[in-house]
């Protein structure tokens, strides 16, 4: 007998309540995605509104126009569909190594959502080929460089675009082919734009959005890992629970310190590794000290920014919008600005955790600092140890302070100056996702360095039940060192667990 076939959850998209899990587990293959019956209504009522406007000969920006600085050229009737075409053609000139599936499905994911509001004017078969597209698992090849995150996402979308189509190029079990071949392995054919499609599928910030959200989902993952990290660093130095004592962080309200000293004292509870001021020291360093104010502070930002990205998941970016009341605007809602700043400002907070985790493996392999074997070596001298793992979390939370300068101050203008102000929103969201790797890899070190300075000291027995489960975990990929051997493969492999286990959610 074949295996049972398993039914997926539809996730119901509405433009409305989509969240950054539903977004997750459509991207992973848990679900599939529908319209809603009530986004139906509106996006037929939306094209009617187009169409009503055509009709009574009005001229709208993108319909019967051209674009950016060519907005004043008027465009014959018989060449509108043309119009569409050619601006699919014109602006899928991206450049680069490709985006990930796992961002373009979720770029496709929010552009869906986006269109079922029905401001945007989209026909339904065209809006339909655009979910056949996620439940079929046909991804667009799209560059990761080209936009400048105003105007919309113009370049990433239009490759998009380019395969409803039947152009581009497309990823389909594995095989780059054609568009039109993508759509043929799975029974489907390229849909025919009519007026305002085109701009309609282009016009809109959802590859900043989708790269923020699948970074965000993994940025959630790296900063529960650094709390981990941080407990087992505190049980190989002896570290100091006193200082995560909640009546103390109670006098500076910030709720972020106490969840990441609840949690880590969660974790720690029944150790026999931590200490009570005065035991050991009076003070620790502020690596371990101040864990919950760092920490805590970028748990802050990580929430500003989880609120930002919700409200753009559930929003209308593109333009011109297609009101209820009839009117067709132009308005400035493709502008990046409120995701640029929010991806800047995660930038700067995922450094953080890289930054202090680095500073906490530097205690544990300096033996100036931590009483242990240098370099936590089994045999120092003969032997390194550590020694250069922590030159390498020292060049990454390096390279993460130069990707860290916002992008969103860096403007530059385009289409003849007509547009002379952009986001590069896109830009601050592809550096953002790799400062998440990296401090992936600046927390697998740190998690390392404890694990070994535990098995020098000897002292698992004495670890808290929450931090031993977990340090099985760390040591199934990266088991302690008996010797010297080069561990490049197994630190990434530990990074790569930290930025997909839900373990510690």
């Amino acid at each position: 007998m074949g295996e049972a076939t398993v039914k997926l959850k539809t996730i119901e998209l509405d433009g409305n309540s989509l969240t950054r899990q539903d977004i997750q587990r459509i991207v992973d293959g848990e679900a599939t995605v529908s319209i809603s019956g009530n986004s139906w209504k509106r996006v037929r009522e939306s094209r009617k509104r187009i169409e009503k406007k055509l009709t009574e000969g009005a001229t709208i920006y993108g319909v019967n126009t051209g674009f950016g600085k060519l907005s004043d050229v008027k465009i014959e009737d018989e060449d509108i569909e043309l119009l569409q075409l050619n601006l699919l053609r014109a602006d899928a000139v991206g450049v680069g190594q490709p985006l990930s599936k796992e961002i373009v499905r979720a770029m496709m994911i929010l552009r869906t959502n986006a269109l079922a509001k029905g401001f945007s004017g989209i026909c339904e078969d065209t809006l339909q080929l655009l979910v056949e597209l996620i439940n079929n698992k046909i991804h667009p090849v799209v560059p990761s460089q080209g936009s400048v995150g105003a105007s919309g996402d113009l370049a990433p979308l239009a490759h998009i675009a380019l395969v409803l189509i039947g152009e581009g190029k497309a990823e389909y079990e594995g095989e780059i082919i054609t568009g039109r071949e993508a759509l043929a392995k799975v029974g489907l054919q390229p849909v025919r734009l009519k007026a305002k499609e085109g701009l309609a599928l282009i016009n809109g910030t959802q590859a900043m959005t989708g790269i923020g959200v699948i970074t965000l989902n993994e940025a959630e993952r790296i900063g529960y890992a650094a709390d981990m990290a941080a407990c087992l660093t505190m049980e190989a130095l002896q570290g100091i629970i006193s200082a995560f004592d909640p009546e103390l962080l109670a006098v500076r309200p910030h709720k972020e310190l106490e969840f990441v000293a609840s949690r880590m004292r969660g974790w720690l509870e029944g150790s026999k590794r931590v200490t009570k001021q005065g035991e050991v020291r009076m003070q620790d360093a502020y690596s371990i000290r101040c864990i919950p104010q760092v920490h805590g502070a970028s748990w802050q930002t990580f929430s500003y920014v989880e609120e930002r990205l919700l409200t753009e998941m559930n929003a209308t970016t593109d333009n011109p919008i297609v009101l209820e009341n009839g009117e067709v605007i132009s308005g400035g809602h493709f502008h990046g600005q409120p995701i640029a700043l929010a991806m800047d400002f995660l930038k700067v907070s995922v450094s953080e955790w890289a930054n202090i985790s680095e500073r906490r493996t530097e205690r544990l392999v300096n033996p100036a600092l931590s009483g242990l074997s240098p370099f936590l070596a089994t045999d120092p001298g003969l032997e390194c140890g550590l020694m250069v793992l922590q030159y390498v979390a020292a060049s990454i939370v390096s390279e993460n302070k130069v990707l860290a300068h916002p992008a969103s101050v860096d403007s530059i203008p385009t289409s003849g100056n007509q547009e002379d102000h952009v986001s590069m929103g896109t830009t601050a969201a592809r550096q953002v996702h790799q400062i998440v790797h990296n401090a992936a890899r600046v927390i697998a070190i740190e998690l390392i360095a404890a694990s070994q300075a535990i098995y020098l000291e000897k002292i698992e027995d004495q670890l808290a039940p929450g931090t031993r489960a977990y340090l099985e975990k760390v040591r199934e990929i990266c088991p302690p060192l008996t010797a010297d051997k080069a561990i490049s493969e197994e630190t990434e492999a530990l990074a790569k667990f930290l930025l997909q286990s839900n373990d510690l959610l």
